[in-house]
Formats: C-alpha cells, structure tokens, sequence
C-alpha cells in the first residue's frame, strides 16, 4: 500500500473515528477540537484497545513504519492534524505515535497539547501570532508566520481578559469558547496588581519533580445534578513578571524582568536541560466524560475558596530560577525612537514591542552566545495582530503568559 493511499485512509478516519468507537457523542466533541486547536491528549478506554477494526489489528513492525512515514511528511499544519489521527484510532496506535512523535526542543514541532507545555527547540524559534478581539476581550495565539487569507491556521492558546476591582486576569484555555477553570482545557492564568506592574503566571499543573503544597481549590460549588470530583481547578506559581517605574517617562521604553521559578538557569548553561513534562496531570479521557453528559454547564467556583498559592514551586535540586531581561534598544537618531532587531518579524513601532534575553552574572558561567540569544521576541505588525517568536528553555505556554502581561494597562510604566 502507498504511502499515498495510507494518507488519504486516515484522512478519511476522521470522519469515522466516532463510529469505530461506538461512542457518537464523543466524536463529535473531538472532530470540532480538532479542526480549531491542538487535539486534546485523551487516553483511550479499555474498550477502545479490543476494537475490530482492521486498522488495530495490524503488525507492530507495519504499524511502526506507517506511523514513521506518516510523521515524517506531515511537517506543518493543516497536515499534521493527520498524526493526531493516528493517535486516535485506538491503544496501540497511540502508544506507538507517542513514541514517535518528538517533543518540541528535539523536532522543533507542535502535536499534541502537551507540546504547548514542553521547552521550545534550541535554534530556530518557534514562529506564531497573537489576534486580539476587543470587544470580547480575547487574544488567540496561531501557529503560523502571519494570518492566512483562508484563516486555516492552527489555534493553540486562547486567554480571556477579566478585569476585576484590585487586579485583572487572563484566563488561559485550549479553546477559544470554554475558559471556565472547572474545564478541561484550563492551562492556567496570569494575573496582575492593582498598578500593572506585578504579574504572576500561574499553571494548572505542577512543575516537574516539583514539591506541591496542598493549597489549590477543592472548596467549590456545583450545579444540583452535577458533581465532578476528577475536576479540581489548581493554580500552581510557575514565574513572575515585573515592569519598572516610569511615572516621569525618563527611562525610555518598557523595562520588565521574568523570574521563571519552574526553570532553573542551569537550564543555559552547557549541558543543562529544562523541565519537560510528558503528560497532563489527569487524563483527557477522564475529563471528557463528565463533560459530554452535562451539555455544557459547568461548575462554578465558590467565591470563598482559598486563594491562589503565594509561594513560587521550584523544581527539586534546581537551584537559582531563570531570569530574563529586556534586550537594551538602541536610540535612531534619524527615526528619534528605539528600536530593536526584530528580522523582519515586526513591522509597527508600538510600546509593546520587546526582545527578552537571560539576564546573567558573570557566576552562571554561560557563554556569550547563549547571553545574546533572543528567548522571546513580541511585536506589532497590524491593528491588533502581533507576533510571537520563542525558543527553548520557554515553552509557548509560558511565553504566552508573558506577551499578555504587554497587553494590560501600565499608568506607572509609560
């Protein structure tokens, strides 16, 4: 069989998935994931791994080899949903596609969610765009270079803006419908004080070989038929970000500092490697279920919950967390502005535009060149469209979290 002819059957499997696993309600839910955003990493149930079809029946050794081809010419978006495909056929299919597929900083790809949660690749950053809705308050992360004229780009992260009296948070979901901290496409938030100046990224899961205090919100308040104790909403401190004081605007652009606690600087130096997780914390599969027989009603949190966790995690033997910088400008005599190397990947001059780099002390013993390497670079290059470049040790999650700290009111930074 070609390579060709395998393609185009299990492009025609995501049509069909619903009715090789008996379970219609289900596959409607997937096949509507699938078309906008990252399909989320559901581990099949026991029933799946016993299915007749023939595609689970096959040689491990076949298997193995149309799984590799398949990976290896579906690159980029749209196409690459086909690998998606393969994980979801049935147990096998998946284990082996997982085996596979590799992370980001190894590939330099994006497949299942989890990907959005491991460090980028080390060279060639990762390329995406930001939308920004006003009126709903939403910004949509893309994977892409810019927006295409179909508007097929593949959606990874979608954050909702929610002012409230003494800060403002944005809640981070999988989806651009659903950013209820109940659901299973909760990522996390980012919230901020009172002035703009302070913000904390928290993450729904903890960091890897983390210590986890107990301090998350199991006190919650649920609608009468409803009862959901596999979903517990966490909130786990993973960095925090601060703009400097420039009430007078005598200290030129934004200054900001990242203090990422679940990285450690190690991570840049020579031989070091960043926390990578390999799976959600709970399984899609357990929180799907529950999901599809509420019909869209969610639990609501109990406004008397305890509050978010005030102590940073720190990864086990990590030592000094990652901290990064803003990348000096330089002043345009002939323009009268800063600017800064974008490389052609931003092309409005905006005060939200920044390049952050390691900030570094002679005792990290790091070299010059991993000192000068943008980790992330954001800017304008349109109304309400921006870009957002990041690379290894910053997974797209957490470089997410900071270009929205960009978006919020600064009185006391500008």
């Amino acid at each position: 069989m070609s390579l060709k002819s395998i393609m185009r059957e299990l492009k025609e499997m995501k049509e069909g998935i619903g009715s090789i696993s008996k379970r219609g309600g289900e596959s409607k839910v997937w096949r509507s994931r699938t078309r906008s955003h990252v399909a989320p990493d559901r581990a099949p149930t026991e029933s799946e791994s016993v299915e007749q079809s023939p595609w689970a029946n096959l040689p491990p050794e076949l298997l193995l080899d149309i799984i590799q081809r398949v990976e290896e010419s579906e690159t980029a978006w749209p196409a690459r949903a086909v690998v998606v495909f393969c994980a979801a056929v049935c147990r096998s299919w998946r284990e082996i596609t997982k085996e596979i597929v590799q992370t980001p900083e190894q590939c330099g790809r994006l497949t299942f969610p989890i990907s959005l949660k491991q460090p980028g690749p080390h060279e060639s950053p990762i390329q995406c765009y930001i939308r920004r809705d006003r009126a709903t308050s939403t910004y949509l992360l893309f994977y892409g270079l810019v927006p295409s004229e179909g508007e097929s780009d593949k959606l990874l992260l979608a954050a909702r803006k929610v002012r409230r009296a003494t800060c403002t948070d944005f809640v981070i979901s999988l989806v651009a419908d659903d950013f209820s901290r109940a659901s299973y496409t909760y990522v996390g938030k980012l919230r901020s004080n009172f002035f703009g100046t302070k913000f904390t990224i928290h993450d729904s899961q903890p960091p890897c070989d983390s210590i986890i205090p107990s301090s998350t919100r199991s006190s919650r308040r649920f609608h009468s038929k409803q009862v959901f104790p596999k979903l517990s909403s966490s909130n786990y401190n993973i960095g925090t970000i601060t703009y400097e004081l420039n009430v007078l605007r005598t200290r030129g652009p934004r200054r900001m500092h990242c203090v990422l606690h679940s990285i450690p600087m190690s991570s840049i130096q020579e031989g070091g490697t960043a926390p990578t997780p390999l799976a959600f914390r709970q399984s899609f599969d357990e929180q799907l279920s529950p999901l599809i027989s509420s019909k869209g009603k969610e639990p609501v949190t109990n406004p008397s919950s305890p509050t978010l966790p005030a102590t940073p995690l720190h990864p086990l033997g990590s030592g000094e967390p990652l901290t990064l910088k803003n990348k000096a400008p330089r002043w345009h005599e002939q323009l009268q502005c800063w600017c800064l190397n974008f490389k052609g990947r931003v092309t409005v001059a905006s005060v939200k535009n920044f390049q952050l780099v390691a900030a570094v002390e002679p005792s990290h013993n790091v070299s010059p060149e991993e000192q000068e390497k943008v980790i992330l670079q954001f800017g304008k290059i349109g109304k309400d469209i921006f870009t957002m470049d990041y690379r290894y040790p910053l997974s797209a999650f957490q470089a997410f979290a900071i270009c929205l700290s960009s978006f919020d009111t600064k009185p006391a930074c500008e």
